[in-house]
């Protein structure tokens, strides 16, 4: 019976794991998977960028295998029998997330932006640092299409002489950043192979500034389509998925990197209006990092506040959390449902220009700065209880660039 009652919870907090990888409405997202930015240029890059994400399903069809590879990843959940269960629970889980991604177009967008944002970033390096040019993107994702072990494969392929891991997550965690730099080094470990590039790797940018800048700018844009008459009066909920505590309490530096970001943000606001940070996605009987976003819209509208900006803060492209969860669960249901006045949210920064010149400045600073990973990196949770954590931080951090 315990058993069953833990294959029960696991089974709930499926949605919350599975909500971390889609974008607006449902129109925008089936634009977005049919404009395809155009192809690299065919030449011999000499330094390699790797983009590295969760990923989502671009169809339907791709659900199931998307919710295995993610329920049989050992460094985001620890399951009991998990060769058993991780099968299970994505063969449970899949016609509900269809369901969801049916609502946004169908599939997630977020290949799409990746691309576009890859292809505007080394445009702008092989100008802004002809030193190490050509550069080229590459794009890993942990649990759907291009994988970042196939992405690997390409960078040897093409003969890359140094490679750049590069987080498409601000703020790091074990669960997301970490998990992906691990899939990098059991790659090579797998193999009992040392890379033929050199290796490096942007863990974190919560602050970065030209990062800062387009979060403003996508707020004012946004608080400017409030009604003038309530514009002072809206709270702006930055809303970030949330984590169990037990993974907070071993030490993962995310909380604290999230709310530097919304700290940076709203100084270059001018502090504008009043403002907090909320976390999304909960489910399940567990304790997790809060307060809720749906609560606190809740407690927001009986306390008379009822014009309400939600900014996913966590995220830089569009996916199912902002598509579904943040626009139709909370704006549409949730939003009528409290008798709001005015609910919207701030557009990710999808394909804005000073984002992909964000993401340039952040490369060049790197390649300049000679350093493997930055010093975060090498420090583990004080309470981590994964072994391989401490192997690829040593990986990245003994790596010889010179």
């Amino acid at each position: 019976m315990a058993a069953l009652g833990n294959a029960g919870r696991l089974i709930q907090f499926a949605r919350s794991s599975v909500s971390l990888s889609v974008r607006r409405h449902s129109t925008a997202a089936a634009v977005a998977q049919t404009a395809t930015p155009e192809p690299q240029e065919n030449r011999k890059p000499k330094t390699g960028i790797l983009m590295l994400n969760m990923g989502g399903p671009e169809k339907l069809a791709d659900v199931h295998d998307f919710l295995l590879r993610l329920f049989m990843d050992t460094d985001l959940m620890k399951l009991p029998v998990q060769n058993k269960l991780g099968p299970f629970i994505a063969k449970r889980r899949t016609p509900k997330i269809q369901e969801q991604y049916s609502k946004i177009g169908g599939g997630s967008p977020i290949k799409h932006w990746t691309s576009m944002q890859g292809e505007g970033m080394v445009k702008l390096l092989d100008k802004m640092s002809p030193e190490t040019a050509p550069h080229k993107f590459y794009i890993g994702f942990r649990y759907v299409n291009p994988l970042t072990e196939e992405a690997i494969e390409e960078m040897e392929k093409d003969g890359v002489e140094r490679a750049v891991a590069f987080t498409q997550y601000p703020q790091y965690s074990c669960s997301t950043t970490g998990s992906s730099l691990n899939a990098i080094y059991r790659y090579y470990s797998n193999r009992g192979d040392r890379p033929k590039m050199r290796w490096s790797v942007i863990d974190r940018w919560p602050t970065h500034p030209l990062l800062v800048e387009c979060f403003a700018e996508h707020i004012s844009n946004e608080l400017l389509k409030f009604p003038e008459a309530k514009r002072d009066d809206v709270v702006i909920l930055f809303s970030a998925h949330s984590l169990p505590l037990s993974v907070v309490n071993r030490g993962d530096p995310y909380p604290q990197e999230v709310g530097a970001t919304v700290q940076r943000v709203m100084e270059r606001l001018g502090h504008c209006n009043p403002y907090r940070l909320v976390w999304q996605s909960r489910v399940g009987p567990m304790a997790w990092l809060g307060p809720q976003t749906d609560e606190v819209i809740k407690g927001l509208c009986e306390r008379g506040k009822k014009n309400i900006l939600l900014v996913p803060i966590a995220f830089t492209s569009d996916h199912i959390e902002t598509l579904h969860e943040l626009d139709i669960e909370y704006g549409q249901v949730l939003g009528e449902e409290c008798g709001v006045e005015n609910i919207r949210r701030a557009e990710s920064l999808n394909g804005n220009p000073l984002f992909m010149k964000a993401l340039a400045d952040l490369v060049q600073s790197h390649l300049k700065s000679n350093e493997p990973c930055s010093r975060q990196l090498t420090l583990r949770c004080p309470l981590c209880t994964n072994p391989t954590c401490g192997e690829t931080k040593a990986f990245f951090a003994n790596q010889k660039l010179s």
